[in-house]
């Protein structure tokens, strides 16, 4: 009985998680370059007796661990916004942005320019072009950023986004902010094209998500009955052996 109680229990820690992240995936469903998470779970066998003279065979007793969880990096829906500073990326490729901590990686082109003139992300984030940050003057005009990231204005050609992409994705670390991390050495994107007055939206599909939780939300319930009418066993039957007389 412990060891049934125990392995349900191991099925209710991984189902919060679970919840948790489907949760935090509807609240991101509109968070510019969010890349949908899921989780990662994996089957763990208790190992068995190491007494070769041991009576009857050991049984496997199956529990369930959360190991991690994994990206979805597809591409997520282009919208127009406008704003001759926003990009969306289609295809592979990250904005280099400069932060406190070093350079960080975001598909999230949510840009504006600070009080400086500087090109920047909503968080205040310098974006970085292939020499350096991007600066305009007060007086520029007809600001125009290409498919291939080249940004020219009224005073012609300054210079070109810094587009990098990686051979491992799932190496990246998420830091918030829509922002990633990595020690891996980044390489100048290839197969990539920017759209100017757009962003991309977050992958998460919303429908797909609510279908899910409302499915792990049934288990999650399922289960902890399950635990509770074994609890109940449990309390039934220490009740009636301390009723025996001795």
């Amino acid at each position: 009985m412990e060891n049934t109680l125990l392995i349900g229990l191991s099925r209710q820690v991984t189902l919060t998680r679970e919840l948790a992240i489907i949760a935090n995936n509807l609240a991101n469903s509109r968070t510019a370059g969010y890349k949908a998470e899921n989780p990662i779970f994996q089957e763990f066998l208790m190992p068995t007796a190491a007494i070769n003279d041991m009576t009857g065979q050991d049984q496997h007793l199956s529990y369930v661990i959360d190991s991690g969880l994994a990206r979805d990096f597809t591409n997520g829906p282009i919208e127009s916004t406008g704003n001759d500073f926003d990009v969306a990326i289609s295809g592979d490729g990250w904005l280099v942005v400069e932060t406190p901590a070093g350079e960080r990686y975001t598909r999230n082109g949510e840009l504006t320019l600070n009080a400086e003139g500087e090109l920047v992300t909503n968080q205040g984030f310098r974006v970085l072009g292939d020499a350096g940050p991007i600066l305009f003057s007060p007086e520029e005009t007809d600001i125009v950023i290409s498919g291939d990231g080249a940004i020219s204005s009224s005073i012609g050609l300054k210079g070109s986004l810094r587009v990098v992409e990686f051979e491992n994705q799932g190496v990246m670390q998420k830091e918030g902010d829509s922002l990633y991390s990595t020690g891996a050495t980044p390489q100048d994107a290839q197969n990539f094209s920017i759209a100017q007055g757009s962003i991309e939206r977050s992958n998460v599909r919303s429908v797909v998500e609510t279908a899910r939780m409302i499915e792990v939300t049934r288990a999650y319930v399922s289960n902890a009955k399950m635990l509770e009418q074994l609890s109940e066993v449990r309390r039934n039957a220490i009740r009636q052996l301390s009723e025996t007389p001795a």
